[in-house]
């Protein structure tokens, strides 16, 4: 018996989609079905994304995006909503990390990783989730009622590790966030949840992996190995998945055994 996840007729919004996770979380979705609206601050390569879609079949737009600037993301909602229609997903993706220990920390440094892993995240969803209530309390027109939101947390959240602190701590927060949201939306049929990805293997990081730390970190792992971004596709589909209406609140562990 064969089992697929059919997004079809479904408008997923991505922010931090210009590379990374963002970019595979909106190449998976749209080979699912769903029209994706590619969101962030690099137009040029959400540019490029989206013909890399289009040329695979699928549907894709994009939109400008800062996650730390509450009039950008109002903005960048609504634009979405009036080209290709109402909101039905949210992967909440846009993330920044600093390296250095608690005492090095300024408030610069602060302030960059909070506003927008905490922050932005928080009024990204806040944003989305005004409009899918509206939907699901009858004041807005739509034809799905209730929506997915996934926040993309880390196992850091769950785990503290050394040298990236601020990370962990706003993270953590991204995780209550998700659970707050879960507990006031989900009667309304709005579904929150997170993905709490481990090391990956992406653009930002990928030089690490060579390095003589970053050899040795690999080593402290239970499978001696970084993942690779599609490693994800599957909880995040199965969280998307039209039926998952069972699954809120949730907190998935996706770190090949990093956190056991």
């Amino acid at each position: 018996m064969s089992y697929s996840i059919n997004l079809e007729g479904r408008v997923a919004l991505i922010t931090g989609a210009s590379s990374g996770l963002g970019a595979q979380f909106a190449k998976t979705l749209s080979q699912a079905g769903a029209c994706v609206v590619l969101a962030g601050r690099r137009v040029e390569r959400l540019k490029d994304l989206r013909a890399e879609i289009e040329g695979n079949g699928g549907d894709a737009h994009v939109v400008q995006l800062d996650v730390t600037d509450v009039a950008s993301i109002k903005a960048a909602v609504a634009h979405a909503e009036t080209e290709v229609g109402t909101l039905d997903i949210l992967i909440n993706n846009s993330g920044v990390s600093t390296t250095q220990r608690l005492t090095d920390v300024t408030e610069n440094d602060y302030d960059y990783v909070m506003d927008t892993n905490t922050r932005g995240a928080f009024f990204v969803a806040q944003e989305v989730g005004k409009r899918m209530l509206a939907r699901a309390r009858g004041s807005a027109p739509g034809t799905f009622i209730g929506g997915r939101i996934v926040n993309v947390a880390s196992m850091a959240g769950l785990r503290v590790l050394g040298q990236i602190g601020v990370y962990a701590m706003s993270k953590a927060a991204v995780i209550h966030m998700t659970r707050a949201m879960a507990l006031e939306w989900g009667k309304y049929g709005i579904n929150v949840n997170a993905i709490c990805p481990g090391y990956i293997d992406t653009e930002i990081n990928h030089h690490h992996w060579g390095t003589e730390q970053g050899k040795k970190l690999v080593d402290l792992l239970p499978r001696k190995r970084v993942g690779q971004p599609q490693d994800l596709d599957t909880s995040l589909l199965m969280l998307c998945a039209n039926e998952s209406h069972f699954i809120n609140g949730a907190v998935i562990q996706a770190d090949d055994g990093f956190g056991v």
